[in-house]
């Protein structure tokens, strides 16, 4: 009885000694901020344009619940929308493959011993850190149908006749936006690359070099396994953010010619604002996420794989 009665009187301990003394309890309270800010700015835009997408709403009109209809429209019927998606999946997987290839190989290059290495790594970075529509603008000046440099300069060297008509063609102009998007994205991957080398330690190298290997073998047995993890979140971002481009394309091309050149996001903002289709707007850029899921868990299953980690095949 006397030990009920002691525990029965045992003080109540307060919130601010809980926090003193459980980190966990101290962590959640540091985590609340955020979390906030992850609903308010995230969470409930995604929750808000999930609903409009099933719904007819248009801008001045709330709309009413029309269930999937959005969806069996845009993919049964809307031609656009079928060329955007396909446009926008090779749009990706050729500008992030070319973008990885390329700034590997910068990022290679620049760890070695060259003269004036700190000056060219920050040329390098320019075209990443100038604004994306002033870079766009650029562009479409270089490859305007009328002064475009490079086709004066072709022509002077009698390599052609007339001016190439770089973005009213709709394959040219396909070609040339991708263009534009791997000069501007190679940066990003050279420099975290280069970042990842730089960890590497140089004995590993030097012990392979005792052992006879090859530049290829040390790159394929020593540095590739060890810069897979990086490659891997990397390639993620740089897949992300060339998936959900916006800027490039509608500074340059606003889509044309002919709609050859949107891609989701560009027609999401075309259909949901200025054709004040909110629905189907919402529709399209609710469709790109399971493409953005995708990737993430390509990358998340990755790195939870050791072996994966260390370049083995499986």
């Amino acid at each position: 009885m006397a030990a009920i009665g002691t525990a029965q009187a045992a003080p109540h301990i307060s919130t601010w000694e809980r926090l003193k003394h459980d980190r966990d309890w101290l962590g959640f309270w540091f985590m609340l901020p955020a979390a906030a800010i992850l609903i308010f700015f995230l969470a409930y835009p995604l929750g808000k344009g999930v609903w409009l997408s099933l719904t007819s709403a248009k801008i001045g009109r709330p709309g009413e619940f029309i269930g999937l209809e959005n969806y069996t429209e845009l993919i049964g019927y809307d031609r656009i929308f079928q060329n955007s998606t396909i446009f926008t999946i090779v749009y990706t997987a050729v500008a992030s493959v070319i973008k990885f290839a390329v700034g590997l190989y910068l990022a290679i290059l620049l760890n070695n011993n060259i003269p004036f290495r700190s000056f060219i790594r920050s040329i390098v970075l320019i075209p990443f850190i100038v604004p994306t529509v002033l870079s766009a603008i650029a562009f479409w000046w270089i490859f305007d149908s009328q002064f475009s440099i490079i086709s004066w300069a072709l022509k002077n060297l009698g390599l052609i006749s007339q001016n190439i008509n770089w973005l009213g063609d709709p394959f040219m102009a396909q070609a040339t936006v991708i263009f534009c998007n791997i000069w501007r994205g190679i940066p990003f991957i050279a420099i975290t690359l280069l970042a990842g080398l730089q960890t590497v330690s140089p004995s590993l190298y030097e012990a392979a070099t005792l052992d006879g290997a090859t530049r290829w073998q040390m790159f394929r047995h020593v540095t590739y396994p060890l810069l897979t993890p990086i490659i891997a979140v990397v390639m993620t971002f740089s897949v992300l953010f060339t998936f959900t481009d916006f800027q490039l394309i509608w500074a340059m091309t606003r889509g044309g010619p002919v709609n050859a050149t949107h891609l989701m996001a560009t027609y999401s903002y075309q259909k949901g604002i200025l054709g004040g289709q909110l629905g189907e707007g919402a529709a399209i850029a609710t469709t790109m996420i399971p493409f953005l899921l995708a990737a993430i868990m390509v990358s998340w299953f990755g790195l939870q794989q050791r072996k994966w980690q260390q370049g083995a095949k499986e």
